[in-house]
Order: C-alpha cells, then sequence, then structure tokens
C-alpha cells in the first residue's frame, strides 16, 4: 500500500530507536534512503554529500524550456526536494548535517529503507529521452492494468489514467509515497492482467 503524504513526515533528530519503530540502517549493507531539502536546493545538497564521500543520487529530467529570446536544455529534479542517499548506520549524521538537508523522509516514524528495484526504476525513466514526467504525491486507484511493450520502458507496468485527452501511463513507487505519470503513446501499450 502507498503510503499517503499526510503519513509520511520529514523528521530531522529521530534515529529510529523506540518501541515499535522500523529502522532499515545496517551497520555493514548500505541501503537506498530519501533526503528532504529545502526548496531549490537539491543539487547543492547533492554535491555537498558527494564532497563528504556519501553516495548520492538526484533523479534528473532535461526538459526544453522557452524564454523570450531563446530556448535552452534545463535539468530539473523529478521529484521536488529529494535526493537518494545510499549509506550505512555511521553516515545518517553526517547527511544530516549537511547544510540545506531538512531530514530523511519517513513513514510514520519509521525509516524505510527504498528498495533497489524502485531506485532502478527512476533510474530507467530518467534515462528515456523526451518521456514527459511528472512526479504527484499520492497513488491514482482508477484506469486499466497496463504494461509498456516498446522501448527502453519495455516491461513497466502501472495503470491508465485519462487526462485532456492523453493516456498517462502510471508507475507506483510505494516507498516514496509517489506515483510517477508517464506520457506514453497507446501504440506502445497492452492491456495486462496485473494487479499490483
Amino acid at each position: 500500500m502507498i503510503p499517503s503524504t499526510q503519513q509520511m513526515s520529514r523528521t530531522t533528530g529521530d534515529t529510529g530507536k523506540g518501541a515499535g519503530v522500523v529502522n532499515h540502517l545496517q551497520e555493514t549493507e548500505p541501503r537506498w534512503f530519501a533526503v528532504h531539502t529545502r526548496s531549490k536546493s537539491e543539487k547543492f545538497v547533492q554535491r555537498m554529500l558527494l564532497k563528504k564521500g556519501i553516495q548520492a543520487w538526484l533523479p534528473l529530467q532535461k526538459l526544453m524550456r522557452r524564454y523570450s529570446r531563446s530556448t535552452r536544455l534545463v535539468e530539473k529534479p523529478l521529484i521536488n526536494c529529494y535526493v537518494f542517499v545510499r549509506i550505512v548506520k555511521s553516515e545518517y549524521l553526517p547527511v544530516l548535517e549537511t547544510e540545506n538537508v531538512a531530514g530523511f523522509v519517513k513513514f510514520n516514524k519509521n525509516l524505510i529503507a527504498i528498495p533497489e528495484p524502485e531506485i532502478e526504476l527512476l533510474k530507467r525513466v530518467t534515462l528515456e529521452d523526451g518521456l514527459d514526467v511528472e512526479a504527484v504525491p499520492g497513488a491514482f486507484m482508477e484506469g486499466d492494468p497496463v504494461e509498456i511493450s516498446a522501448g527502453n520502458l519495455t516491461g513497466m507496468q502501472g495503470y491508465i489514467v485519462q487526462s485532456e485527452g492523453k493516456r498517462r501511463f502510471k508507475v507506483a513507487l510505494e516507498q516514496l509515497g509517489y506515483s510517477l505519470l508517464i506520457t506514453v503513446d497507446a501504440a506502445f501499450l497492452q492491456k495486462t492482467h496485473w494487479s499490483g
């Protein structure tokens, strides 16, 4: 089940100790976690973390922007105010102490690791040229289950959402509390019996 934005809390000091609180940090096995950053400081936070020797990744999408006199290719974060870190327990505090880090993204006070397949999914999405992607809080409950049958995203499954005459392909990122809305030509989609 996808946690709603109300279930997510971004806290700074809780190390996950206490009765019934889940903490996926390990002593020796690095795992992926989402870090909440201050507005418009995702790239800065990634640079600062990398300088500390902490593995940090910021999913970026390339977009063409029209300005009054020119058109430019810009890189924009796929999910605003999020940077992903792959850390062990000893790196938890150095991440929190990084300038413009607001805290780890937690789910009902639990520090939950993001599964490797979800990080790989984000990487595949950001590598796809010309893909219209929008990260939105929450989940969608309507639409037909589909699978992409062509291109770099072949095999990805989700649900169709009708919006302004466009078919949007939805991929749930359960640990993030976000869904990706991806515009895909209907010719690249096939119906499936997948039920999520």
